[in-house]
Protein backbone atom coordinates (compact mmCIF):
# COMPACT_ATOMS: atom_id res chain seq x y z
CA UNK A 1 0.00 0.00 0.00
CA UNK A 2 3.03 2.24 1.13
CA UNK A 3 3.91 2.13 -2.51
CA UNK A 4 0.89 3.05 -4.49
CA UNK A 5 -0.14 6.58 -1.73
CA UNK A 6 1.58 8.66 -4.48
CA UNK A 7 -0.18 7.29 -7.05
CA UNK A 8 -3.78 7.67 -5.13
CA UNK A 9 -2.47 10.93 -3.84
CA UNK A 10 -2.02 12.03 -7.43
CA UNK A 11 -6.04 10.91 -8.52
CA UNK A 12 -7.24 12.52 -5.72
CA UNK A 13 -5.44 15.78 -6.14
CA UNK A 14 -6.44 15.13 -10.01
CA UNK A 15 -10.31 15.32 -8.49
CA UNK A 16 -10.49 18.00 -6.90
CA UNK A 17 -9.27 19.96 -9.85
CA UNK A 18 -11.78 18.14 -11.65
CA UNK A 19 -14.44 19.20 -9.66
CA UNK A 20 -13.43 22.86 -9.95
CA UNK A 21 -13.40 22.37 -13.55
CA UNK A 22 -17.03 21.16 -13.88
CA UNK A 23 -18.28 23.78 -12.28
CA UNK A 24 -16.94 25.57 -15.47
CA UNK A 25 -17.64 23.38 -18.44
CA UNK A 26 -21.46 25.03 -18.53
CA UNK A 27 -20.26 28.53 -18.79
CA UNK A 28 -17.99 31.07 -16.93
CA UNK A 29 -20.47 33.87 -16.56
CA UNK A 30 -21.20 33.19 -13.15
CA UNK A 31 -17.25 33.93 -12.59
CA UNK A 32 -17.69 37.80 -13.59
CA UNK A 33 -18.55 38.93 -10.12
CA UNK A 34 -16.35 37.07 -8.29
CA UNK A 35 -13.11 37.96 -10.59
CA UNK A 36 -14.87 41.74 -10.43
CA UNK A 37 -15.80 41.26 -6.48
CA UNK A 38 -11.71 39.94 -5.84
CA UNK A 39 -10.11 42.42 -8.20
CA UNK A 40 -11.83 45.15 -5.71
CA UNK A 41 -10.64 43.16 -2.64
CA UNK A 42 -7.16 41.92 -3.36
CA UNK A 43 -4.62 43.97 -0.39
CA UNK A 44 -1.66 43.58 -2.57
CA UNK A 45 -0.02 46.31 -3.75
CA UNK A 46 0.29 45.71 -7.35
CA UNK A 47 -1.34 42.91 -7.92
CA UNK A 48 -4.31 44.65 -6.66
CA UNK A 49 -4.07 47.01 -10.01
CA UNK A 50 -3.18 44.77 -12.39
CA UNK A 51 -6.73 42.98 -11.41
CA UNK A 52 -8.40 46.08 -11.54
CA UNK A 53 -7.35 47.16 -14.80
CA UNK A 54 -6.49 44.12 -16.58
CA UNK A 55 -7.86 41.08 -15.29
CA UNK A 56 -11.88 42.55 -14.58
CA UNK A 57 -12.30 44.28 -17.86
CA UNK A 58 -11.45 41.36 -19.40
CA UNK A 59 -12.70 38.35 -17.23
CA UNK A 60 -13.97 36.24 -19.88
CA UNK A 61 -10.59 34.77 -21.37
CA UNK A 62 -9.07 34.76 -17.64
CA UNK A 63 -12.00 32.62 -16.67
CA UNK A 64 -11.50 30.48 -19.73
CA UNK A 65 -7.96 29.87 -19.15
CA UNK A 66 -8.56 28.94 -15.18
CA UNK A 67 -11.28 26.61 -16.79
CA UNK A 68 -8.78 25.32 -19.34
CA UNK A 69 -5.87 24.84 -16.71
CA UNK A 70 -8.03 23.44 -14.44
CA UNK A 71 -9.50 20.36 -16.71
CA UNK A 72 -5.71 19.94 -18.17
CA UNK A 73 -4.37 19.41 -14.32
CA UNK A 74 -7.09 17.15 -13.57
CA UNK A 75 -6.92 14.84 -16.50
CA UNK A 76 -3.25 14.80 -16.35
CA UNK A 77 -3.02 13.87 -12.47
CA UNK A 78 -5.63 11.31 -12.74
CA UNK A 79 -4.24 9.60 -15.91
CA UNK A 80 -0.58 10.18 -14.39
CA UNK A 81 0.33 11.70 -17.84
CA UNK A 82 3.00 14.76 -17.67
CA UNK A 83 2.52 14.45 -13.76
CA UNK A 84 5.35 17.16 -12.15
CA UNK A 85 4.22 19.33 -15.06
CA UNK A 86 0.52 18.67 -14.55
CA UNK A 87 1.50 19.60 -10.52
CA UNK A 88 3.40 22.70 -11.49
CA UNK A 89 0.21 23.86 -13.38
CA UNK A 90 -2.13 23.01 -10.53
CA UNK A 91 0.33 24.34 -7.91
CA UNK A 92 0.21 27.68 -10.54
CA UNK A 93 -3.77 27.62 -10.41
CA UNK A 94 -3.86 27.15 -6.71
CA UNK A 95 -1.36 30.06 -6.72
CA UNK A 96 -3.70 32.55 -8.59
CA UNK A 97 -6.61 31.21 -5.77
CA UNK A 98 -4.61 31.99 -2.86
CA UNK A 99 -3.68 35.29 -4.14
CA UNK A 100 -7.12 36.60 -5.44
CA UNK A 101 -10.24 34.57 -4.47
CA UNK A 102 -8.90 33.53 -1.02
CA UNK A 103 -9.18 37.35 -0.31
CA UNK A 104 -12.77 37.61 -0.95
CA UNK A 105 -13.84 35.67 2.25
CA UNK A 106 -13.50 37.14 5.59
CA UNK A 107 -13.71 33.41 6.84
CA UNK A 108 -9.79 32.40 7.15
CA UNK A 109 -10.26 28.51 8.11
CA UNK A 110 -12.36 28.71 4.01
CA UNK A 111 -8.78 30.78 2.49
CA UNK A 112 -6.80 27.78 4.30
CA UNK A 113 -8.46 25.58 1.85
CA UNK A 114 -6.84 27.53 -0.86
CA UNK A 115 -3.66 27.49 0.48
CA UNK A 116 -3.73 23.48 1.32
CA UNK A 117 -3.86 23.41 -2.37
CA UNK A 118 -0.36 24.71 -2.84
CA UNK A 119 0.74 22.24 -0.56
CA UNK A 120 -0.80 19.22 -1.85
CA UNK A 121 -0.03 20.37 -5.54
CA UNK A 122 3.98 20.45 -4.46
CA UNK A 123 3.46 17.25 -3.03
CA UNK A 124 2.41 15.83 -6.22
CA UNK A 125 5.22 17.81 -7.86
CA UNK A 126 8.13 16.12 -5.38
CA UNK A 127 6.08 12.63 -5.44
CA UNK A 128 5.75 12.15 -9.31
CA UNK A 129 3.26 9.50 -10.90
CA UNK A 130 3.28 6.61 -8.40
CA UNK A 131 2.92 3.03 -9.67
CA UNK A 132 -0.27 3.78 -10.68
CA UNK A 133 0.27 5.91 -13.70
CA UNK A 134 0.30 5.76 -17.60
CA UNK A 135 3.41 7.42 -18.11
CA UNK A 136 5.23 3.97 -16.94
CA UNK A 137 4.12 2.49 -20.00
CA UNK A 138 6.85 2.21 -23.07
CA UNK A 139 4.23 3.24 -25.86
CA UNK A 140 3.73 6.82 -23.85
CA UNK A 141 5.91 9.96 -25.62
CA UNK A 142 8.31 10.89 -23.29
CA UNK A 143 7.10 14.59 -22.99
CA UNK A 144 4.32 13.16 -21.38
CA UNK A 145 5.92 11.37 -18.70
Amino acid sequence: MAATWPSIFRIVVGLFWLYFASQKWQGVGWMKPLIESTARTNPIPGLHEVLVSVVAPNWFPFALAQAAGETVAAVALILGLATRWAGVLGFLLAANLCLTVAFATSDVGIRWLYYLALLVNAQVIVAGPGPLALSRFGWVPGWLK
